[in-house]
C-alpha cells in the first residue's frame, strides 16, 4: 500500500497533537505528518501514532533562525526512503 501523506500547518507534538490532527491520523493514518509552524527541524518516528513526523525546520529570509532548513526524501510506494536534511546559511541584513 502506498504510503499516505498527512500535511497540515500546526499538528502539536506526538504527546499532544491538536485535536484535529488527531482525528485524522485515527482515520486516515498516514505513515508521514508533515507540519511546519515551529520553524524548528524534527525528523522522529512516533511509535504510538507509527507515522514519521516531519517538520523541515525554516526555510523563510526572516525570523529568529541562523540556517535555512529543508528536507528532501523519496516515497517509492509503501517506502520513505533516502530522506536528506539540506541546510544554507542565512543571510542577515
Amino acid at each position: 500500500e502506498d504510503v499516505k501523506v498527512l500535511i497540515t500547518h500546526i499538528a502539536g507534538t506526538s504527546h499532544s497533537y491538536s485535536e484535529l490532527v488527531k482525528e485524522m491520523i485515527g482515520l486516515h493514518q498516514p505513515g508521514l505528518l508533515v507540519c511546519g509552524h515551529t520553524h524548528i527541524l524534527k525528523v522522529k518516528y512516533q511509535q504510538k501514532e507509527q507515522l514519521l513526523h516531519i517538520n523541515p525546520g525554516a526555510a523563510g529570509v526572516s525570523g529568529f533562525h541562523h540556517v535555512i532548513t529543508m528536507i528532501r526524501l523519496e516515497i517509492d510506494g509503501s517506502k520513505i526512503q533516502n530522506l536528506e536534511v539540506l541546510e544554507m546559511a542565512r543571510k542577515l541584513a
